[in-house]
């Protein structure tokens, strides 16, 4: 079958993510990386084909994802250097033909990037957080924040740890600065201005920077709670030494759990019942807009009066959600069910 055509009555769905033209000219759902997504939307009387992109040859991928009945995207939003603005733009076009695309660059744009900390920090997930538009903004304001104890810096646009430094103010009048991406490399220490001038960059490459205070229970773990639409469908959760101590090894691998795991029924009845609502209405995203897989990644807070634990939000994910607990396959292919069977917008 080629691409997103249709066979027979089975709506067709794009499984859209990058390669070469050899990946794409050899790609199949069974010996592909997302071989149970496959599975999943065939048992639900869809028929899912893959779709390989590459900026080379983004007029083919756009041909055949125009026949599709929707498109459901695995591509990071930073990946070897490439960033996938063309790829938004070709979305877009297929979206407007009355394709559905899961996640519209639209709706990533409103709630996958960092500064959706700040717009949603008073959810009951947040921290003390703060967006910069320019540098002038961060230089002017963030040396008065960190006085009051290291914060955690986030390029708006990026993944998978990159454009993000933990920063602690030093007497000397410089800041240490730790990135997340490895646990090899010691802290470096830079002078104020020589900091200031690194992070000018960001503002142009990645529209601009997030900074929240760093939580101290980080190497307690990470809970990643996968959404379908509005509903949880997952867990994971990892322990965590980015940012933590330099020399604390390799974090293990994430574990994953369904949506019934008895250690996060607070989380997600937060999830479902506050938060993600909450989120919609602050952002002005529809539920037929959310995207058809998510995340949403949390630390561990202060615990409250009742010891028990809060989270605080530090990131949301719907470019390239992958890998996703063993229930979410199936709940992926219920929303779209559900999605392509009522009227846009709903």
């Amino acid at each position: 079958m080629a691409g997103g055509e249709n066979t027979g009555t089975a709506p067709g769905i794009g499984i859209v993510w990058r390669g070469d033209r050899t990946a794409r000219d050899t790609a199949t759902g069974e010996s592909s990386r997302f071989k149970a997504i496959f599975a999943a939307l065939a048992d639900a009387g869809f028929a899912p084909a893959p779709a390989v992109y590459d900026e080379s040859f983004a007029d083919a991928l756009r041909a055949q994802l125009r026949g599709a009945a929707a498109v459901l995207v695995f591509v990071d939003p930073l990946s070897d250097g490439a960033r996938r603005y063309a790829l938004d733009t070709l979305l877009r076009d297929v979206a407007a033909a009355g394709v559905l695309v899961s996640a519209h660059p639209d709706v990533i744009a409103k709630m996958g990037v960092k500064a959706v900390l700040h717009a949603t920090r008073d959810l009951g997930w947040g921290a003390d957080t703060h967006v910069y538009r320019t540098p002038e903004e961060f230089t002017a304001a963030f040396w008065g924040r960190l006085a009051a104890g290291p914060r955690v810096i986030k390029q708006n646009r990026g993944n998978g740890g990159q454009g993000v430094w933990k920063v602690t103010a030093l007497t000397t009048g410089a800041v240490e600065v730790l990135p997340a991406r490895t646990d090899l490399e010691a802290p470096r220490v830079v002078g104020l201005d020589a900091f200031f001038a690194e992070r000018a960059a960001d503002f142009a490459a990645a529209d601009g920077l997030v900074d929240q205070p760093f939580q101290p229970r980080l190497l307690e773990g990470m809970v990643r709670c996968y959404l379908s639409g509005d509903r949880v469908a997952g867990f994971g959760h990892q322990m965590v030494t980015a940012l933590g101590p330099p020399g604390a090894g390799p974090a293990p691998p994430r574990r994953y759990s369904g949506p019934d795991d008895a250690r996060f029924q607070r989380l997600r009845a937060a999830m479902e019942q506050d938060w993600t609502p909450g989120m919609m209405r602050r952002l002005d995203i529809a539920a037929s807009d959310l995207p058809v897989i998510w995340d949403a990644d949390f630390l561990l807070g202060p615990k409250d009066a009742m010891g028990e634990d809060s989270y605080v939000l530090c990131e949301i994910n719907c470019s390239s959600v992958f890998p996703i607990p063993a229930e979410a396959p199936a709940a992926m292919a219920r929303t779209l069910r559900a999605r392509l069977a009522q009227p846009r917008g709903v």
